[in-house]
């Protein structure tokens, strides 16, 4: 069988390199993606592997490339992706890709230097073109806010002074200081109010305020006003909203004092002149320095953007090389040296199927090298388990990693990845069947698979979009599989299509319906006799509460009916493990007596169902009419508990058939014989054939595959894995829990298929509850405002439908089936105790965008 079946047969090579030609021939494995390296050396350190220097040289450029990949996205300017995969560079490559990302890296930080010390000088100059303006205000406001008080500093005292002296120093010192301090100025006093002024982050400055007032005891002058516009930070480029401030005082010693708490507080600064006229000057300096330093900031961007602009277009690329290269030279690491240094020796597994394409790679990177020295080949023999390699697409991947996600298949066990592919979505369907709800997944899928090379391009961290995306094919068969049991169950958003007409035809009129609220058909009057062509009838719809009966009975019968057939293909699955392993003891004493205890037992309940339908119909006619029919269920506990049946109905028969008594007695009785052989017929022959070898363990037998056959694997170009063997008494350990588990197992499992039945009511009764508490109250309404009503009540019913019962009610769908695959079905055969087949490829590693191969 193909690999889709089963996993690929591995072999495990060794491959001889000449040094000259290791780069490119790696190189072309990598492309092809085909080769899972095995670690030569696993006691050597990293740091003091061969081609550690090339490797920490990878990672300086990709440092460099993710810087500038942030100054590009910090500028929003998009980067060209062609999504081709540029080859591996050569190794003299590496000298021009480091110097062109060295050249980059040192203009860019040159420019953003510059273009932070403009910005610096830029904002000085701002600041201190607000601290003119605002000082100026501050000098010519004849009413000064006095801080000086023997109180908070909120109490002031407010003077008014005209402006008589031609000296306009001495007219600002006179409105600062106030009469007293006119007064106290007296020939002779060299009495000087001095002040600072600066700018201060606006937050800070009630704070600033406080701890002036305290820490010089009242005796300073503060003003401030707020500067309107934010400002740039340089260091950040975030918008921070200051203010600026001037502060009088007299004497040096408060001068030394309010410049500490300033440059506590990091409050900056400025130089302002005494007189207004030097003040005007100063001020009609800087708005020219400020025009100057708008124009080279403008070139200096400009120059900027281009830089980055001409990066944008390449990094993609540069990423990919870079990343290759990387991946290169942490795959030579695992290769040993042999004695002369001049050949590199490597170990790999590699499918047996593709070993003539990896030598044709191998060849063509030995003619890209230029050596006249070819590679070689060899497959060594060994007893190691390999790993598991399943050959996906597109449309199978998503199933496998379904499958993949319980765990990795044994090598070389069935795969049930293809036949999940069916039964996975059809489960769902009856779960989920609602031919209108089928229609929304299915289309919502269909669109995905039409626009998967746009989407696929536009990668996205959104996790939740991610898994839409990946499982585009699951969610459209899920959805055309459930417009098709949608159609079995004839249910449309809660209502029935009447496409061949109803078989059932009423005879009573209108009034008598309308006024009898409990009134049935009567199968024998109302009934034609053949079923509906497709499906369910219409009329089952509209049946009240003999709806639900009916579907009850329907649907729990269905969901044991394939429970029982699911759980039968997956005791099949085991027959072909056993077989291909040649497992002899596993098939004669676990398979047989696990399929006879289930069809005896289980399968048979199944056909009573069938006979039951067949037999018994929905007339008056005695023995057959569904008065007769007895209970499966009550059945099957009186078949298992050796129960008399108890007397039917007059001119009704107890049994279904002839002989169904002694037929039922002896299912039971060879069931309940198939216990002991799988209990203890297994670990019995082990310990016979020990004891016939004369050895303690016997290698290749294990919990699995016990001197019967060969592990996992032998016989079959893989080998099993040579391990150490179970002694007896965790031999009858192990036996005793799976017989116990499946015996016990087949009950519950059973029984864990009703909720194809349960989850598939209450989808229905949802759809109904919606249809009838939202939707109907718009569609009774008439007139041109029930319009507008119907609009809106059905805009909240589509929401409700599409919220509820699509994606919730569709997510536990989805979980429940996951759960009958992962525990009902593969528990039958499916071990899942493999390792992933990891080959080294180029593509894996970008997709991932990760830069260590290793990974």
């Amino acid at each position: 069988m193909g690999s889709l079946f089963r996993s690929e047969e591995m072999a495990l090579c060794q491959l001889f390199l000449q040094s000259e030609a290791a780069y490119a021939c790696v190189s072309e494995l990598g492309e092809l993606g085909l080769v899972q390296f095995r670690d030569l050396n696993p006691d050597v350190n990293a740091f003091q592997r061969k081609f550690v220097n090339e490797v920490r040289r990878c990672d300086e450029m990709e440092r460099k490339l993710r810087y500038l990949e942030k100054e590009i996205k910090k500028d929003e300017i998009p980067m060209l992706d062609t999504g081709e995969s540029p080859e591996a560079p050569q190794p003299r490559e590496m000298i021009d890709l480091e110097a062109t990302f060295e050249k980059l890296e040192n203009e860019l930080r040159e420019v953003n230097q510059n273009a932070e010390a403009l910005k610096r000088n830029f904002l000085e100059l701002t600041e201190l073109k607000h601290i003119l303006r605002k000082t100026q205000v501050f000098f010519d406001e004849s009413v000064p806010t006095v801080y000086k008080s023997s109180g908070a500093y909120s109490s002031s005292k407010y003077r008014r002074y005209p402006q008589m002296a031609d000296n306009q120093n001495e007219d600002e010192q006179a409105q600062l200081l106030g009469e007293e301090g006119v007064r106290a100025s007296q020939p002779g006093q060299n009495l000087k109010l001095g002040f600072v002024a600066g700018v201060i982050l606006r937050e800070r400055l009630p704070a600033f305020e406080r701890m002036l007032w305290r820490a010089c005891r009242g005796n300073v002058f503060l003003r401030q006003a707020m500067i309107e516009t934010p400002l740039e930070d340089p260091t950040n480029g975030d918008q921070v909203h200051k203010s600026v401030f001037i502060i009088f005082f007299q004497g040096d010693q408060l001068k030394t004092r309010v410049k500490k708490i300033c440059e506590g507080f990091r409050a900056t600064l400025y130089p302002c002149p005494e007189a207004p006229a030097d003040r005007r000057e100063m001020a009609m300096g800087v708005m020219t320095r400020i025009e100057d330093l708008n124009t080279v900031l403008g070139q200096t961007q400009d120059h900027r953007h281009r830089v980055l602009v001409a990066a944008a277009k390449n990094l993609k690329n540069w990423f990919v090389k870079v990343r290759k290269i990387k991946a290169i030279y942490h795959t030579l690491n695992l290769f040993n040296l042999d004695v002369t240094q001049k050949c590199l020796i490597a170990e790999c597994w590699v499918p047996l199927l593709d070993i003539e394409t990896i030598q044709l790679a191998l060849r063509r990177g030995t003619e890209r090298s230029g050596s006249s020295v070819p590679p070689i080949l060899n497959r060594m023999q060994t007893f190691e388990n390999p790993p598991t390699y399943n050959r996906t697409n597109k449309f199978t991947k998503a199933f496998q990693a379904l499958i993949d996600a319980y765990g990795v298949a044994s090598y070389r066990e069935m795969n049930p990845a293809p036949y999940t592919i069916i039964t996975f979505p059809f489960l769902f369907a009856v779960m989920f069947g609602d031919l209108g709800h089928g229609a929304i997944m299915a289309l919502f899928g269909l669109w995905m698979i039409r626009k998967e090379k746009g989407l696929a391009a536009q990668k996205t961290d959104n996790e939740i979009w991610n898994i839409f995306f990946g499982g585009r094919y699951i969610i459209f068969l899920m959805g055309v599989f459930s417009m098709y049991t949608g159609l079995i169950y004839n249910d449309i958003f809660s209502k029935s299509l009447n496409i061949f007409g109803s078989h059932w035809h009423m005879s009573y009129n209108k009034s008598t319906v309308m006024e009898n609220k409990f009134l049935q058909l009567s199968p024998k009057g109302d009934y034609e006799g053949a079923p509906y062509p497709f499906g369910m009838d219409p009329i089952w719809q509209v049946a009240g509460a003999n709806k639900i009966i009916f579907h009850n009975a329907y649907k729990m019968k269905i969901s044991i009916i394939f429970g029982v057939i699911h759980m039968i293909f997956g005791v099949v699955m085991s027959w072909h493990n056993h077989t291909y392993f040649r497992n002899r003891i596993s098939l004669l004493y676990e398979f047989i007596p696990q399929l006879v205890f289930l069809l005896l037992l289980f399968f048979y309940m199944v056909l009573l169902m069938f006979i039951k339908w067949i037999k018994f119909a929905a007339t008056n006619e005695k023995p057959y009419s569904e008065a007769c029919a007895p209970s499966i269920l009550i059945t099957f506990i009186d078949m298992v508990l050796f129960n008399t049946p108890k007397p039917a109905p007059e001119k009704c028969e107890i049994y279904m058939f002839t002989g169904q008594h002694f037929i039922q007695v002896l299912f039971v009785l060879v069931a309940v014989g198939c216990i002991p052989v799988m209990l203890l017929a297994k670990p019995i022959l082990i310990m016979q054939a020990r004891k016939q070898a004369n050895v303690q363990p016997i290698a290749g037998a294990t919990s699995d595959a016990e001197t019967g056959g060969v592990s996992n694997g032998g016989g079959h170009g893989g080998g099993g894995g040579h391990e150490e063997e179970e002694e007896l008494s965790e031999i009858f350990i192990h036996q005793s829990i799976h017989t116990i588990e499946y015996v016990l197992g087949s009950v519950s499992h059973t029984a864990s298929y009703l909720r194809l039945w349960a989850l598939s009511l209450a989808h229905a009764q949802l759809a109904e509850v919606l249809w009838t508490m939202v939707l109907s109250i718009g569609l009774k309404q008439e007139g041109p405002i029930g319009g507008i009503v119907l609009t809106c009540v059905f805009a909240f019913w589509a929401i409700l439908t599409v919220g509820i019962l699509v994606l919730m009610e569709g997510l536990s769908a989805f979980l429940h089936t996951l759960r009958l695959h992962w525990v009902e079905f593969q528990s039958k055969f499916y071990k899942g105790q493999g390792y992933a087949f990891q080959p080294f490829s180029f593509d894996a590693i970008i997709e991932n965008g990760s830069a260590s191969a290793e990974e």
